[in-house]
């Protein structure tokens, strides 16, 4: 049973969560300190998240299988290997949308409404890339509505501030999304596969990479004037910054080599720490 949970949990890559999560947790965070929900609100904002990200996950691995198993750097994945079959995949993503859609359910009727449509969203974005270069901005935008779709599940109307953080993680997630796409450029060309690596090439990918993170980190600094935030806020912006800035000093389009170590580890723990200190100053 636990071989089992373990394998799906690699299958979604459970642990990527942590690009998305702090950010909702900043959208809630947001919302109790001007209403105070009871504790059920922030366990359906967790089980929103954990749904919507396993079916949308578990989705894209269904929608690009034969890719995955043409492309050496995807191979080994778990589709491709047989460990687990496209029925099944199937089936995981239909009982995580549907789980998420009754979650919603439970905190007001305008997330409930709106759940299709970020559904729609973030399995959509699984094809785009057989037709628009912008891919890298779907996924941006079904990340982004991680703050303030838990902002909404408590305070159902559309405020300024979450959606800044929204437009925060829509452009960070799209920038390095084009730095992790830098991999598969030979692949996406030989197969016409759209990317922003593919259409503008690896140095030019690079640079648009670099505004879209400028334009975040423009949006952080704003944040932190106009909101008037403290200490605390400042202290996270400017670690989120250096962290956004120095993937781009350690991949270059002659070097991919530690491409993972932008995406992951450094994405990664930029999203935590400036979750940290945001909430932090949002409470203190």
């Amino acid at each position: 049973m636990l071989k089992k949970i373990d394998l799906y949990l690699r299958f979604i890559k459970f642990s990527h969560t942590i690009f998305a999560l702090p950010f909702a947790l900043i959208g809630f965070s947001l919302a109790y300190k001007l209403k105070h929900p009871s504790w059920v609100y922030f366990v359906l904002v967790l089980l929103a998240m954990v749904f919507a990200r396993s079916a949308a996950m578990a989705f894209n691995r269904y929608a690009d299988r034969y890719f995955d198993k043409l492309n050496a750097r995807t191979a080994k994945r778990e589709m491709p290997m047989g460990k687990i079959s496209e029925k099944n995949a199937l089936a995981f993503t239909l009982i995580s949308a549907l789980s998420f859609i009754v979650v919603t359910y439970f905190m007001n009727k305008l997330v409930f409404f709106l759940s299709p449509v970020a559904l729609f969203v973030i399995l959509g974005y699984s094809y785009t890339k057989r037709f628009t270069s912008l891919s890298h901005l779907i996924l941006g935008l079904g990340l982004s509505l991680a703050p303030i779709g838990a902002y909404l599940s408590v305070i159902p109307r559309f405020d300024l501030l979450p959606i800044l953080f929204s437009v925060i993680v829509l452009f960070w997630v799209s920038g390095f999304d084009i730095i992790y796409a830098l991999q598969d450029y030979e692949f996406d060309k030989q197969l016409n596969l759209k990317s922003i690596p593919t259409l503008l090439g690896k140095k030019n990918a690079l640079l648009l990479s670099l505004i879209f993170h400028i334009i975040s980190a423009s949006i952080v600094i704003l944040i932190g004037i106009y909101f008037d935030f403290g200490i605390l806020y400042w202290i996270g912006a400017v670690i989120f910054i250096l962290l956004l800035f120095y993937q781009h000093l350690i991949v270059s389009p002659d070097d991919l080599s530690r491409v993972d170590i932008a995406f992951f580890t450094t994405n990664g723990i930029a999203s935590i720490v400036y979750a940290t200190f945001v909430i932090l100053d949002i409470f203190f």
